[in-house]
């Protein structure tokens, strides 16, 4: 079970984790190198490093050395800067856990059996899922998953891949909010995605200890959650038949990069469930709430209608898989004992989510967009790697994804002031011979945000509406967009021959100008939001982390809790 912790592999993954820490830190300016012989230094680290646009660092890690000649190691290094990066006292054995669980995954996945760039271009979907090796590529601590012992990280980290069945309970009606699409009822879901047999099975396990089905919801449960929360945390509950166990289903599924969700291997045109989890990771402990359960399909009803009907969207061939049904438990011990955001009310609740796999036409196959940032053992990216494969000039084929990707959400912003979480784990990019040609949002309910206090939202979905400057608007753009994709895509692409940045960017600038051109209906919010400004504030995310590594923002009042470190130069300025 720890036979991928060694010497060597520990060295190197340290080494790996320093150079992010260290370039991250100089981007949000907690660290500040300086130019001395043919490198930088920062207070007792030597390393060589290319800048590139948006402030940042392309360290080499094998550059790195300690001016005392010590080791490489991540866990010293966060402790000797803690004052700097204002990690508090208490706060810093907790961080420095969630250091060695990101050290210790990235030390599993190098013990996998190598799957190179070039193996990947054609790799299956679930396959690309758990060969990802980096998580967040701006966030240090991005693998902490706080809760995990080592079994469990084996059966449930998406890395190793594990097939795993999920555990069902039934819980009282009347203490479950239950809510599904317009399209279906949840009964209907549940015959769709259980079976007749399966429920009828589960139903024989509640008349077992003398209670009505009729009295009763059927809810999934990440095993984890059964075996150290519910079984444990809400006996009470189940010793008075509010909660019954009911088993399994013979579906198999896979764990995906956001840890609580899980994809049906054994029939894929199945739904995504997603389910409550008290692990912490990156930044908040990973449960969901049953209050906002009640909203979920209908603010997906109301996305997909916006989207499915919008013209401009169409024409890219933007989509996005629908949460359709939801349901959550409300233990009435814990929300009588706590406030509305507690941990302690979101530990039971699941919803599901549509799966990509039926909108597939012939030739086309599915990624996860995380894996353009993807890095082999070699240093290979995938990203240069399809570019190859497609055929197509570097540029062209980033055209196409910027099409793709970029464009759809700048629209979605100009026209509705409607702002998605687009980060790699949110969107599944559709390749046809290694080009996409369109993308996919997932995450729907609990990621988006509409800026405009004009635009119409049904009153079921209004929670979703946000009070944000209009000066922080565009920085769903800027920050979630360029500085936490394209900022590392272009050395990528420059590293292997391909793109320079002057290149790189010169093409998302065309695809913005030529997009705006096509749209002169929306030229007076073109001239508001303007994206060729010449800057834009920096928005910092591991100092939120590092501030605060339970809860990094006030769920309430996100746009309130950002942290800013002066300002970025705008790369579509630049040119």
């Amino acid at each position: 079970m720890i036979s991928h912790l060694t010497p060597d592999v520990w060295a190197v993954v340290n080494r790996a984790l320093v150079r992010k820490a260290l370039a991250e830190f100089a981007h949000e300016r907690i660290l500040t190198p300086v130019a001395v012989d043919n490198g930088f230094a920062v207070d007792g680290y030597r390393f060589a490093a290319r800048l590139y646009p948006l402030n940042h660092w392309e360290i080499d890690a094998s550059s790195i050395v300690r001016d005392d000649g010590g080791p490489i190691d991540a866990l010293d290094f966060i402790t000797s800067f803690h004052q700097r990066l204002g990690i508090g006292a208490e706060m810093l054995p907790v961080y420095l856990e969630e250091i060695s669980s990101t050290l210790a995954s990235a030390a599993y996945k190098l013990s996998k059996p190598e799957l190179t760039a070039t193996d990947l271009v054609t790799a299956d979907f679930q396959v690309i899922e758990a060969a990802m090796t980096e998580g967040h590529p701006c966030f240090v601590a991005n693998n902490g998953r706080l809760g995990f012992g080592v079994t469990d990280y084996l059966a449930y980290a998406p890395e190793t891949g594990a097939a795993m069945q999920l555990t069902w309970i039934a819980t009282r009606r009347d203490r479950t909010t239950v809510a599904h699409s317009n399209t279906l009822t949840y009964k209907e879901l549940l015959r769709v995605e259980l079976g007749d047999e399966v429920l009828k099975r589960f139903a024989a396990e509640i008349v077992a200890v003398g209670a009505d089905p009729a009295d009763y919801v059927y809810l999934p449960v990440h095993p984890w959650q059964w075996e150290n929360k519910t079984s444990i945390t809400f006996a009470a509950d189940i010793a008075q038949r509010h909660i019954i166990y009911v088993g399994s289903t013979d579906d198999v599924y896979q764990p995906q990069q956001s840890i609580r969700t899980f994809f049906n291997r054994s029939q894929p045109a199945r739904c995504y469930v997603k389910t409550a989890l008290s692990v912490l990771n990156m930044g908040f402990m990973r449960g969901l709430s049953p209050s906002y359960m009640a909203a979920t399909p209908a603010i997906n009803d109301w996305v997909h209608s916006v989207v499915s009907n919008d013209v401009v969207l169409k024409r890219y061939g933007f989509s996005v898989l629908r949460e359709i049904a939801a349901a959550g438990y409300h233990n009435r011990y814990y929300e009588n004992a706590t406030d509305k955001t507690s941990p302690y009310r979101k530990m039971l609740s699941a919803l599901w989510r549509e799966s990509p796999v039926p909108s597939l036409e012939p030739g086309e196959r599915l990624a996860t967009m995380a894996s353009l940032l993807h890095v082999d053992r070699h240093g290979a990216s995938l990203a240069a790697a399809l570019v190859r494969a497609s055929g197509l000039a570097p540029a062209d084929w980033l055209r196409a994804y910027v099409d793709a990707y970029l464009i759809p959400l700048l629209h979605s912003f100009y026209a509705y002031e409607l702002v998605f979480m687009p980060h790699g784990e949110n969107l599944i990019l559709v390749l046809r011979d290694a080009i996409p040609i369109r993308v996919i949002m997932k995450d729907i309910a609990e990621e988006i945000a509409v800026l405009s206090p004009s635009t119409p939202i049904p009153a079921d979905a209004e929670r979703v509406r946000a009070e944000v400057p209009d000066d922080e608007k565009l920085l769903s753009i800027f920050t979630d967009i360029f500085d936490c994709i394209f900022r590392f895509l272009s050395p990528l692409l420059d590293r292997e021959g391909l793109l320079t940045p002057d290149e790189f960017w010169s093409v998302v600038a065309e695809a913005v100008r030529d997009y705006q051109a096509a749209t002169p209906e929306l030229a007076e919010a073109f001239a508001k939001y303007d994206m060729f400004t010449p800057s834009f504030a920096l928005s910092c995310l591991n100092r939120l982390q590092l501030r605060n590594n339970q809860q990094m923002v006030d769920l309430t009042d996100v746009a309130g809790s950002l942290q800013f470190a002066g300002t970025l130069e705008n790369p579509l300025a630049c040119g």
